[in-house]
Parts: structure tokens; C-alpha cells; sequence
């Protein structure tokens, strides 16, 4: 499955990354392709395109603040979860895409 994610906490630092390591280790271990954008202190990073988000089928948010540019994502099936769920039990994440 092609998956696109936004990881963002409230500061932006830590958090934000692990969570986007974290989803990208257990995509790969599912057989999954995952992009993921972090936002926070630094801005937007590893901006998704457009053309990514047109072939994903799913969006994962794991965010504990609004997105940046949400409306990108409007035709997609979306996941959101906090950003500590993504960081300390992100199978349960991907469990949630066969919902």
C-alpha cells in the first residue's frame, strides 16, 4: 500500500522525528511504501508533492497540533493518531488502515 504521513508536535523537535522514524520502520517491515512530512520548528520538511499524495491511498497524521496545508490531503482516507502512539506502538497504527 502507498502511504503518505505529517508528524508534528507542539515544539516541533523530538518528538516530530521519532514518530516519522518510527512509522517509516514499521511501513517498510509491513511491506508498505510510506513518504513522510515532519512539521514543526523547522517548518515544513520533506514536503509531500502533489503527486504523491494523488497515488497514496491512505494519509497518517500523527499530530498533536493542526497541520499546515491540510486541504492537500481532502481526497484521502485519514488516519490520525497522537504523535506517542506513532512513537510507542505504531503496529497499532497500521492496524487501523484495514478498518
Amino acid at each position: 500500500m502507498k502511504i503518505v504521513a505529517v508528524t508534528a508536535c507542539p515544539t516541533g523537535i523530538a518528538h516530530t522525528y521519532m514518530a516519522a522514524e518510527q512509522l517509516e520502520k514499521t511501513a517498510k517491515a509491513l511491506g508498505h511504501e510510506i513518504k513522510v512530512e515532519t512539521q514543526g520548528a523547522m517548518g515544513i520538511e520533506n514536503e509531500l508533492e502533489e503527486n504523491e499524495i494523488r497515488q497514496a491511498q491512505v494519509a497518517i497524521f500523527a499530530v498533536d497540533i493542526e497541520i499546515e496545508k491540510r486541504e492537500r490531503f481532502r481526497q484521502l482516507k485519514v488516519i490520525q493518531v497522537p504523535v506517542q502512539e506513532a512513537i510507542k506502538n505504531p503496529k497499532s497504527v497500521f492496524l487501523r488502515l484495514q478498518a
